[in-house]
Formats: structure tokens, C-alpha cells, sequence
């Protein structure tokens, strides 16, 4: 299923600004195992949409099955019409290299990327590291449920203006992370109890021509839920887009609309 979502189209800068700037074309593909991916679209698609210029396509695909290789991305030009591409979905299952090698190939072209959770999981068994240099991190496994501590590596950086010197979430998933991959820029870590080691869980990537947001933040709905967590991952999509001043605000016609 893909469905076209308005989102907020105005911006809040100025009349001006609001007439001549397009919302960015925003394609989330979502779906898959262990997570609650009918009630996730709706929280980042609306709370996005209550901070930046945007507007949705949400392709919710897979349904629960962790092996599904989605209709969406069996064509070698899925996300020629989108400025920016959200991944929520968990496919770990999905080995086959030429279909992974499709959906990392969007991303080097240039097509940017925000990368949530699961995401990362997602073909972490193919036999090849397309994906994974995408991303910008691998990682096979997680740790046990608990709440994170997060802590804010880069305050300077325009997606980390905002975000708590440590944010303390309400739950979560740490993920073990692997291997960073040389493009790849920590903005944020947490201490990881099982581990007893810090693992990155914020960042950044670029790879080919693309430019990418990652978090492995986002396991609960109660974490994602938060304006904490809403501010970072629309900072990271604006500055995946280059619509990201470096103060952290949107650029003029990329913010939300104006309350009255």
C-alpha cells in the first residue's frame, strides 16, 4: 500500500517565502516484524509534518513478515520522485543481494536517507555491504529493553542544537554496534549495559551523493512519541535535504505552519 499524505505545505517564515518554497516530497517506506509500524507512520508522519515543509507518501509494505522483499523497491527507480527517503522497517530476513544492492543504489545516486531503527537490522544477513555502507554503521544485535541515556557528542552541530546535553528515554533498545563505516560521524552515544561499552546510536553518513540521518533510537512508541525525539529526526531529514540552517532551524520556507 502507498498512500499520498498532505503535510503541513506552508512555511513559517514569511507570506513570501510560503508562495514560492515546495514542500519536500518525503517518501517513508515502513513495515515488517517486531515493531509497531501501523501506529509509528502516523506519529512520525504528523509530527514531522507539525515542524517541517513537508509532503508524505507512505508506503506501508511487507506487512509483518521479516522475509518480505517489498513490491516497492523491485524497481530500479523507486525514489526518483522524492526528495528524501524515511526508513522505519525491519527485513532482516531479506538476503537476496541483487534486491538490496536496488535499494542501496537510490541512496548512492543521491537520493538522501533518514535511517530509523530497525532499519539498520534490515538485510544485515546479505552477502554484501551495499546496505550497510548506507547506513553508515552495521549491527546484528541489540541489548535488552531498558531505558537509554543519551549522550550529546556534537552540541555544535546543527541536527544536536536542541537535544539535551543527555536525554534519559523513556525505553528502549540499544543496539550493538559493529563496525562504523568511514563516512560515518557520531553525533550521540549511549552505554550499553550488557556490553558495558558505549555504542553510537546517533549519527551521520554520506555515501556517493547521498546524505544520511541515522538513529537506532525508535524502538517504542513512547520514546518516538516525544518532542525530543520528533525535533532530532526532523533536523536530521532537513539536514540530510541541505534545509537545515547551522543553528538548527529550518531554512526559510522549510519549517511548519504558523499557529493562529
Amino acid at each position: 500500500m502507498v498512500c499520498l499524505i498532505a503535510g503541513q505545505t506552508t512555511a513559517a517564515e514569511t507570506t513570501t517565502a510560503k508562495s514560492k518554497v515546495a514542500p519536500l516530497k518525503v517518501l517513508m517506506v515502513t513495515g515488517g516484524s517486531s515493531h509497531d509500524y501501523a501506529n509509528q507512520k502516523g506519529i512520525l508522519e504528523k509530527g514531522i509534518a507539525a515542524r517541517a515543509n513537508v509532503q508524505w507518501t507512505i508506503a506501508h509494505q511487507g506487512g509483518k513478515d521479516r522475509n518480505q522483499m517489498i513490491e516497492l523497491f523491485k524497481s530500479p527507480d523507486w525514489a526518483a520522485k522524492y526528495d528524501i527517503v524515511v526508513h522505519n522497517q525491519c527485513f532482516g530476513g531479506v538476503t537476496d543481494v541483487a534486491f538490496v544492492e536496488r535499494v542501496a543504489q537510490a541512496h548512492y545516486a543521491g537520493v538522501p536517507a533518514v535511517i530509523i531503527h530497525c532499519t539498520v537490522h534490515s538485510y544485515r544477513h546479505a552477502k554484501t555491504d551495499a546496505w550497510r555502507k548506507v547506513i553508515g554503521v552495521s549491527s546484528f544485535s541489540h541489548e535488552k529493553h531498558r531505558p537509554l541515556a543519551v549522550r550529546n557528542l556534537q552540541a555544535k552541530h546543527p541536527i544536536m542544537q536542541g537535544f539535551p546535553e543527555v536525554w534519559n528515554t523513556p525505553n528502549g533498545e540499544l543496539y550493538k554496534i559493529d563496525k562504523m563505516w568511514p563516512n560515518c560521524k557520531t553525533l550521540a552515544t549511549a552505554f550499553g549495559e550488557d556490553t558495558q561499552k558505549d555504542h553510537t546510536c546517533i549519527w551521520t553518513n554520506t555515501i556517493g551523493k547521498g546524505k544520511v540521518f541515522g538513529t537506532t533510537i525508535g524502538h517504542h512508541n513512547e520514546t518516538m512519541s516525544t518532542d525530543v525525539y520528533l525535533d532530532l529526526v526532523t533536523r536530521g531529514m532537513l539536514w540530510a535535504c541541505d534545509k537545515l540552517d547551522d543553528s538548527g532551524k529550518p531554512k526559510p520556507g522549510y519549517g511548519p505552519a504558523k499557529t493562529k
